[in-house]
């Protein structure tokens, strides 16, 4: 399944989910590389 994650301010990545962090993070795979960061949330169209 892919999620997005958020890496500081302004950066947004991309990828497979992998697994889920103690501290409320997340890990996505993008190729090799395992990024962790927070789930950017969805937002329902009005």
């Amino acid at each position: 399944m892919l999620r997005t994650i958020t890496l500081g301010s302004c950066v947004l990545v991309q990828g497979t989910f992998v697994r889920k962090l103690s501290d409320g993070r997340i890990s996505v795979r993008v190729g090799k590389t395992v990024f962790s960061g927070f789930p950017v949330t969805g937002q329902v169209a009005a």
